[in-house]
């Protein structure tokens, strides 16, 4: 199998060995150079030619962020951004994401994070995911829908790998009529706070990270905070709870699908983003199960196929669409006759 070659770059000489130790770890991993600098980096990429690009964002001379949009406009490559576990850490890494970056990874500690090792793993499927992503994702703009009258259906959606950007897509399409919508999109504690405020101040109705107790309401979306996984009660009320992670990942999609399938019924609507794994297949298939309706993020506009395709596979997806047709079909399904 051919090695999959990666280029770190980030400022810090510590942080550079010990991403290139993890890397070098995988026997399907190489680095093939490092930068400490943003100047650097892009005077080496020509000739060193990576298949993913890790890169940090802050640095001297030229940011991340500023490389990253240098990057994507010359010769577009898969780039994994590296920010500190922080409010500000986590804006800067949305902006990153709407520039083209293919995923992220938090810093456990900071810019220095001295126990890096900690997240292995993590780092090392995701680069290896990164080298195989949709980098020719459709670019679309928000679409235009009128408000309906609507009957009482409830949208339940799950999203990881590329969520971020698709989830802007599809809420900032929909009208300020919309029903309750319940989110699960993968991502660590510090990050859904931040995300959440950043799609209430571009949507029509209100956005915000769930808390529990919370009640489900129409012109309400709420997403689940990173570190719990999110249900939903009898009384129509969000039940938050640590509990072991799912599919590797804490908040997951199925448990939330699953409760909200149990007590709506035929009245849910399940849509599954790009991502990467199997989480949601299960939740899926649950509200099918329950007489819903299920849509999935088709192959060609994922940035990841793994979580649409694997609810496909199960035989239980209704439609799977381009990511611009998915928010017209939402309110299609919720529209009074």
């Amino acid at each position: 199998m051919k090695q999959i070659k990666v280029f770190i770059v980030e400022d810090s000489i510590f942080m550079r060995n010990v991403i290139s130790d993890i890397i070098n770890s995988d026997p399907q991993l190489q680095v093939i150079g490092t930068a400490r600098d943003g100047e650097e980096a892009l005077n080496k990429l020509d000739e060193l030619k990576p298949d993913v690009i890790t890169l940090d964002i802050e640095m001297p001379r030229m940011d991340g962020l500023s490389v990253l949009k240098q990057i994507m406009k010359k010769n577009p490559k898969p780039v994994i951004m590296l920010s500190a576990l922080t409010q500000e850490g986590a804006i800067h890494t949305f902006k990153a994401l709407e520039y083209g970056a293919v995923d992220y990874i938090p810093k456990p500690s900071g810019k220095i994070s001295l126990n890096l090792s900690t997240i292995k793993d993590e780092i090392i499927s995701k680069i290896k995911m990164a080298a195989s992503a949709n980098l020719h994702k459709l670019k679309i703009k928000p679409v235009h829908i009128e408000a309906y009258e609507l009957t009482d259906k409830i949208v339940a959606i799950g999203a990881s790998t590329g969520g971020p950007q698709a989830l802007t897509h599809v809420l900032t399409s929909l009208p300020d009529n919309v029903p309750p919508i319940l989110i699960v999109q993968h991502m660590p504690e510090g990050f859904t706070k931040p995300f959440a405020e950043r799609l209430d101040s571009m949507c029509k109705f209100k956005v915000k990270e769930a808390e529990d107790g919370d009640y489900v309401s129409k012109q309400l979306a709420l997403i689940a905070p990173g570190g719990f996984h999110m249900t939903v009660s009898k009384t129509g009320r969000i039940q938050l709870r640590r509990g072991p992670a799912i599919h590797g990942v804490r908040p997951a999609v199925d448990p939330m699908m699953e409760s909200v399938a149990e007590i709506y019924k035929s009245k849910t609507i399940g849509v599954l983003l790009t991502g990467m794994g199997r989480d949601g297949a299960y939740g899926m298939k649950k509200i099918k199960e329950n007489r819903g309706f299920t849509i999935a993020q088709d192959e060609e506009t994922s940035v990841v196929f793994g979580m649409p395709k694997a609810a496909i596979e199960e035989g239980c997806v209704d439609v799977v669409l381009p990511l611009h047709k998915i928010p017209l079909e939402i309110m299609r399904r919720c529209r009074k006759k």
